[in-house]
């Protein structure tokens, strides 16, 4: 009998709960066949050790041209193009996050604290003053990564529109054509190569300025190409997730009030709210970084042959009930919630990582702080997906106070 192949990303009935299937196959089928947008099929791994193992595990390398297509684009998708492939495996990356790491260091991004919570107190200011109620995704979500991102790399913040174009265009999979992308990619590297020799010729007081003079003796110096990656990584990754994940907290909290009132009562509990926010989502990574086998692997009793594409399904490892105890519970006080794989683990990963938690953080406390009365205008269960993009998320997000 012929196996009938799912099609991935799988429906859900409400857009905060995970789909269905996900415990299902944890439970019984661990590596499953799925069909991609594109048409194609991969090979969908849902448990955690699993999971890390695939992030980790050199036998298991980022997809390129030879993996599945996740788009319906001709080019199959961002992760299948192979332009920044010096800084996406092996020694070229592992040389790049060397010289990078550095500037994004704990200690280094929380000097940014004072500023990104004026910037928050300045928008929540604006959505207050335009009254109750306001669209949050558009008056605090976007604005503020945008803002932030623009100021750490020294980009105008009145370009944030063209920002949120290519990046949407750049993730399409089934929402935008070959030629729209590739008039995006042209865009987009234009504006950022311009920027980075301006930073270079007239250096200011930014994290770009400060990636053109990175040199060290073991590895010399970011290229103009490095740079280009680097800075469309960051414009790109600063608008479009955290832009999404702040929208996704509140409405996170916002569905069960308690949660919302429990950091009104407790401050301390925004970092370990922020955690659970991240190791709960299931609607940002839509399909995730595609892995390929390079040999024969067993996964879980199942081998996973040379040249394979696997899909490491992060937000379903983190609600695996093997890694976290009664993983449905919201729990800000759990004590390894932290351990999620929202970020990456290993060489790749997310450098912004600190800066992400930090924006969502300041976002958390400024609206606990300041507008304890907040709710959804809308019934959690009429929140809607984005769709047909590689990063997912929330439509607008309605509150009132």
């Amino acid at each position: 009998m012929t196996e009938t192949i799912p099609d991935y990303p799988f429906d859900r009935d409400t857009a905060l709960e995970p789909p269905k299937e996900w415990a299902e196959l944890q439970a019984r089928c661990p590596v499953a066949h799925v069909r991609l947008p594109s048409g194609d099929t991969a090979q969908l791994v849902t448990r955690y050790d699993d999971v890390r193992t695939m992030l980790t595990d050199a036998r298991f390398r980022r997809g390129g041209q030879d993996a599945a297509r996740l788009s319906t684009t001709d080019d199959g998708g961002l992760f299948a193009r192979n332009g920044d492939n010096t800084t996406m495996e092996g020694e070229g990356h592992l040389r790049w996050r060397r010289l990078l790491t550095r500037s994004f260091t704990m200690r280094k991004m929380e000097l940014w604290r004072p500023r990104v919570q004026q910037m928050a107190d300045e928008l929540v200011d604006d959505l207050v003053k335009s009254g109750p109620p306001g669209n949050l995704s558009a008056k605090l979500g976007l604005p503020l990564p945008v803002r932030v991102i623009c100021a750490l790399v020294g980009a105008p913040a009145e370009d944030q529109d063209k920002f949120a174009y290519w990046s949407q265009v750049m993730l399409t999979l089934t929402r935008y054509t070959q030629e729209e992308v590739e008039r995006a990619y042209v865009e987009f590297n234009a504006y950022v190569s311009d920027l980075v020799e301006q930073k270079r010729a007239h250096p200011g007081d930014d994290l770009l300025s400060e990636l053109t003079q990175i040199s060290d003796t073991q590895d010399g110096r970011l290229s103009h190409e490095e740079l280009i990656t680097t800075v469309r990584s960051l414009l790109l990754a600063g608008h479009e997730t955290t832009s999404n994940m702040i929208a996704i907290m509140t409405a996170m909290l916002l569905a069960d009030r308690e949660r919302y009132e429990a950091v009104i009562d407790d401050p301390d509990l925004i970092p370990g709210s922020v955690e659970e926010v991240l190791r709960l989502d299931t609607t940002l990574s839509v399909i995730g970084f595609p892995r390929v086998a390079t040999e024969d692997v067993e996964v879980s009793g199942t081998v996973v042959p040379a040249g394979s594409t696997v899909i490491p399904a992060r937000p379903a490892a983190n609600r695996d009930p093997r890694k976290f105890a009664d993983p449905e519970r919201f729990d800000p006080r759990r004590e390894n919630a932290a351990q999620h794989l929202s970020f990456g683990v290993g060489a790749h990963y997310c450098l912004g990582q600190p800066l992400a938690r930090l924006e969502l953080q300041v976002v958390l406390g400024t609206l606990t702080r300041r507008l304890p009365q907040l709710r959804l205008r809308d019934d959690a269960d009429d929140l809607r997906l984005r769709t047909g993009l590689l990063s997912g998320g929330l439509q607008d997000v309605w509150v009132t106070w």
